[in-house]
């Protein structure tokens, strides 16, 4: 079969056959009178094999020792190959998610979108410094109303803010992404939400902290459905956020804090903020006299919710104080004693 029949029954350019001969892929088997080059039904066969294996991804060279090196095992090939492609789909993906937050700044010509790959970039840097600025710049186009904007900022995507924010490691850093998320207006929550349900403990942990900051109903949705979290951590931050707001069920987790000595003069902080009507003080005091109570809770835990009964107002905190006076444990009677005369003498 001569090179043009082969071409047209295989599909593969007479011209890429000729390339293929000067590789040493594919030799045809003979020639004819004249000279042309003839190809035989293995020749042929040669050539569909080529063609499946460059289909697969792998070049000219690869082909060659597949088909030629009697020691070559497919598997080994295949594990790199699958390898290969893992890390072309990922540059890929990556690729496509940095198009689409070009796409959502809406940039007005080519010097916007610049501007917010240069961001988005630098957000990604390996350098703590080059984060920061660029943290810094994303608030300020976040919120052109701040002092630092110029008013021509392009609006960094909320997207690529969640993403960095959920993956910075630097507190300054951190501080600053939980900024410009706070001023980034809709979509943050929701993504933010996502984040406090990751397998990654330090992933929950930030998404919390920036849920934390943020104004408005959705922001405090979710951090109220975070209080039946399984991550301690979760609930303690999500507390906090919402007591301050004046939110009463943050109360059970905040006496968690106070037992687990986690932010603890924080949480009490916080109960003595919530505790500013009677009924509500005194249901303060009542969980935290049933969690002195509790015979697993240990000396310093019941230290600490001693002391937080003095921010406590009402009848309530002041007849728990009186009775952990004569408490069995010298440390928690003595606190109680000396809360008790500060009470007394306001």
């Amino acid at each position: 079969m001569l090179i043009g029949e082969v071409a047209r029954r295989s599909g593969v350019s007479a011209r890429m056959l000729r390339h293929y001969e000067s590789l040493g892929l594919v030799h045809p088997s003979g020639r004819t009178g004249s000279g042309y080059r003839e190809y035989s039904e293995e020749d042929i066969r040669r050539i569909f094999h080529i063609e499946s294996l460059r289909a697969l991804g792998l070049s000219l060279r690869e082909v060659k020792r597949a088909l030629d090196d009697a020691d070559f095992t497919p598997a080994a090939l295949v594990d790199d190959l699958i390898r290969r492609t893992r890390e072309r789909i990922a540059a890929e993906t990556e690729l496509l998610t940095r198009l689409r937050r070009i796409h959502a700044a809406d940039p007005a010509g080519w010097e916007d979108a610049l501007q917010v790959v240069t961001l988005l970039q630098a957000l990604g840097s390996k350098s703590a410094d080059a984060r920061q600025r660029a943290a810094l710049a994303s608030a300020s186009s976040a919120f052109p109303g701040s002092s630092a904007s110029s008013g021509d900022e392009v609006p960094v995507p909320v997207e690529a803010l969640v993403e960095a924010a959920l993956g910075e490691s630097d507190p300054n850093v951190a501080g600053t992404l939980r900024w410009a998320l706070a001023r980034s207006g809709d979509g943050a929550p929701a993504l933010l939400a996502e984040g406090i349900g990751s397998s990654v403990a330090a992933v929950r942990e930030r998404a919390v902290r920036c849920l934390a900051v943020m104004p408005g109903g959705e922001a405090a949705g979710h951090l109220r459905d975070a209080l039946a979290h399984p991550d301690p951590v979760v609930r303690g931050h999500a507390a906090l956020a919402i007591g301050t707001r004046g939110d009463t069920d943050a109360v059970p987790a905040l006496v968690d804090l106070l037992e687990e000595g986690r932010n603890d003069t924080d949480a009490a902080d916080t109960l003595s903020v919530l505790a500013s009507d009677t009924a509500t003080a005194d249901r303060i005091a009542h969980r935290l006299v049933e969690r002195l109570a509790r015979s697993t809770t240990r000396a310093p835990a019941r230290g600490r919710l001693t002391q937080a009964l003095a921010g406590i107002p009402g009848t309530r905190a002041s007849q728990a104080l009186a009775e952990l006076s004569h408490d069995a444990d010298r440390a928690v009677a003595l606190t109680a004693t000396y809360l008790l005369h500060l009470r007394e003498a306001r």
